[in-house]
């Protein structure tokens, strides 16, 4: 007999007969002999509901009160789902997160889970009953006993399934929703998009950090550090869904359960060396005619970094093996030859990464390694980022000492810290799906000084007010004064919070400025055989470069490659980048969750 966490959707159990439609799938399962504990989401959109009510009361209501308030919406969905259960015969009890024994941190409306006191739920389960579980929820203690109610944060129902299937060491986390599972891209803005069989978390942590809203990123942390088994399954078929896959399993420790350290390993790659285009015509087609000639030349390129352009220029700086470097600066002059602008290259470079599992949507790690390389007085040559790695490039003489002060900042044991690690390919598909985030905004940091601490000077000061950046990219060019420009993308909502964050910092550094970028869309192609294959970027930059989309930055990271476009042109660039790499098919869906 086998332990199920199954955990349906908003619009799953979004009226009453789509509940008796769940009630009967829970029966079937335990006719199976399953053992099961079932997490709901509120009914619909009730969330969106109690917000708007809140706010018809208040402007700004206190957090503490919204968690009473929004917690009621779940707790609605699992008794009625558990009457339903009743009513086919099946013993059933609903229990609210606090019942269940979900202990969190007390951070109000987005609480991270330290803990599930799981003696109740085993008990209801030996007795042979249906654990109906209000997701999105859990406990607090204060320092003196006295429990509040938290919420996680939107998506918070994924989260709570795959915790509990943690905690309760379950056979699999099942996933329900209104799609047959995980897709290439968005069925609404490509009606071709095709299921995939299998991902990985690091794959499906990229994709749900880029906008794929079928899996909550946090829950996916989760499935990828604990091991969890993660179905993700149409609620009205039965196709057998997308299965996430893990290559670690750590044990539970004592940090907390989602509070464990995040950064669980850091790598050098020596015999690195940097190239730079700089003041290069800012048209469609100009990255992609540059990585083709590249890999029709034989270059496997690493990092590729475009800085937000001024005027009708832009700079693009990439990474090769030392020993690629004289027939990459061949190649890189003939561009230039043909398009006007100047070229620098810098060997003797090493590329230092940390990776772990939801890095960039916690603030302090970046800031962290920025901080500890520059107190090692080292200064950053280029920065990639992404949700799974944060890499740096940085002269080759100074990377044992950044290395060990790296380990040692995270704590990393030497099992955990890797010198040259050989690319190991499993046979996965160069780009497994691709995601659009137009919830991005697009700002520069001009003429910030060129020297140690400055990244970790701007990171820190977003950290400490809460904002996590979704992409760095530091520009080739530096001004007359030796400064140069720093862009980043960060979510809408954050920009103006950004602003009131980063004002003291720019008023130290003479001559700087924020500036805003015009509307802007992400396009993001994930594959975790993107580093055993050679040009994979350069088949996006021309997908682009075919529809006659500009692109204004690009950052990639080893399972990822994004590219920043013009909003208007968000739908196209995701069609032509879909289409491009044949992630299509016949079949099309109807997406209501996703």
């Amino acid at each position: 007999m086998s332990l199920l966490v199954q955990k349906f959707g908003g619009t799953s159990v979004g009226s009453v007969e789509r509940i008796k439609a769940v009630a009967t799938r829970i029966a079937e399962s335990k006719a199976f002999g399953h053992d099961l504990v079932v997490v709901v989401s509120a009914m619909g959109h009730t969330t969106d509901e109690l917000t708007g009510l809140a706010q018809t009361i208040s402007n700004k209501p206190p957090q503490r009160e919204m968690d009473m308030l929004l917690a009621t919406g779940e707790q609605v969905s699992s008794a009625l789902l558990a009457m339903a259960l009743y009513e086919r015969g099946i013993q059933a009890i609903s229990m609210t997160g606090s019942q269940v024994g979900i202990v969190t941190e007390s951070a109000h409306g987005r609480a991270r889970i330290l803990e599930v006191r799981t003696e109740r739920i085993k008990k209801k389960l030996e007795e042979g009953q249906v654990v109906v579980v209000a997701g999105f929820q859990g406990t607090s203690f204060s320092s003196g006993g006295t429990a509040e109610i938290t919420t996680l944060g939107r998506g918070g129902s994924d989260t709570s399934a795959v915790a509990l299937a943690t905690a309760l060491n379950a056979d699999a986390c099942e996933i329900y929703t209104d799609v047959p599972g995980i897709l290439t891209t968005d069925p609404r803005k490509v009606s071709d998009a095709q299921m995939m069989t299998t991902v990985s978390c690091e794959e499906m942590l990229e994709l749900a950090s880029l906008g794929a809203a079928v899996l909550h990123p946090r829950a996916v942390e989760i499935a990828r550090n604990y091991g969890v088994s993660v179905v993700v399954r149409s609620s009205w078929s039965n196709e057998p869904g997308t299965t996430l896959t893990s290559k670690s399993k750590r044990p539970l420790g004592r940090e907390g359960l989602e509070l464990g350290r995040p950064v669980d390993g850091l790598e050098l790659v020596e015999d690195q060396a940097v190239l730079g285009l700089s003041h290069i015509p800012d048209q469609p087609g100009i990255a992609a005619h540059l990585f083709e000639k590249l890999s029709n030349g034989g270059i496997n390129v690493d990092l590729i970094i475009q800085a937000t352009h001024e005027g009708k220029s832009n700079d693009i700086t990439f990474t090769v093996a030392n020993q690629n470097l004289p027939k990459a600066k061949e190649i890189s002059e003939s561009v230039i030859k043909e398009l006007g602008g100047n070229l620098s290259t810098q060997s003797e470079m090493a590329k230092l990464s940390i990776s772990g599992a939801g890095i960039m949507g916690r603030p302090g790690i970046a800031a962290t390694l920025f901080d500890t390389i520059s107190r090692a007085g080292i200064n950053l040559r280029l920065i990639a980022t992404s949700e799974v790695k944060v890499s740096c490039v940085i002269d080759a003489k100074l990377g044992a000492k950044a290395l060990r002060a790296v380990s040692e900042a995270f704590e990393l044991n030497d099992n955990q810290v890797l010198i040259n690690p050989s690319i190991a390919f499993n046979g996965e598909p160069e780009v497994r799906g691709v995601a659009m985030d137009s919830d991005q905004a697009q700002v520069s940091v001009r003429r910030v000084p060129d020297k140690p601490g400055t990244a970790a000077s701007l990171c820190s000061a977003l950290a400490e007010a809460g904002i996590s950046l979704d992409a760095i990219v530091q520009s080739e060019r530096q001004h007359k004064d030796g400064s140069r420009d720093i862009s980043f993308t960060l979510k809408k909502n954050d920009r103006q919070q950004a602003g009131n964050a980063l004002g003291p910092l720019l008023a130290q550094w003479p001559g700087s400025s924020l500036e805003d970028g015009r509307p802007i869309t992400r396009i993001s192609a994930v594959g975790a055989g993107m580093p055993a294959t050679a040009g994979t970027a350069g088949r996006m930059f021309r997908a682009l470069a075919n529809a006659g989309i500009n692109i204004e930055m690009i950052a990639t990271s080893e399972i990822r490659t994004s590219c920043v476009v013009a909003e208007t042109d968000g739908i196209d660039a995701l069609q032509a980048v879909h289409s491009h790499f044949q992630l299509g098919g016949k079949k099309q869906y109807e997406a209501k969750e996703f």
